[in-house]
């Protein structure tokens, strides 16, 4: 079930919303060069997303959450940017400040936060900022 954009919609979706500085990443299990990681931000406002890098936008679009076992899924949908007209399954978690995302870019979810050699996966972790 696709939660509609409120904070009462999924007892986790309100605690993803913010703004979060990413603080590691992998593409296909590579480590993301040290300047991506310094310079990226993610900020989630009501049933949007924004990429920063360096304080310029760099992808945006919608955002939409499922609460579920074992783990809550979020979905992309670019609109500007390298993922416009893109549809990106993801799991996250929240534990405290960080955030942990698990992005599909084949368009299949993940179901674990893993990114193995090869695999279409990008996982990466953010500090919430203050």
């Amino acid at each position: 079930m696709i939660l509609p954009d409120t904070d009462t919609a999924a007892p986790d979706a309100p605690s993803i919303r913010g703004t979060w500085q990413m603080i590691r990443a992998e593409l296909a299990g590579e480590p993301a060069h040290a300047l991506v990681v310094e310079h990226t931000t993610l900020e989630i406002t009501g049933d949007r997303y924004f990429v920063r890098y360096d304080r310029e936008v760099a992808d945006r679009g919608r955002i939409s959450f499922v609460s579920g076992e074992p783990h809550s899924t979020l979905t992309l949908r670019g609109t500007e940017g390298p993922n416009a007209g893109r549809s990106i399954p993801a799991i996250y978690q929240v534990r405290g400040d960080l955030l942990r995302i698990c992005y599909g870019l084949d368009g299949e979810p993940p179901a674990a936060f893993t990114s193995p050699p090869g695999s279409p996966r990008y996982l990466a972790t953010y500090r919430r900022k203050k």
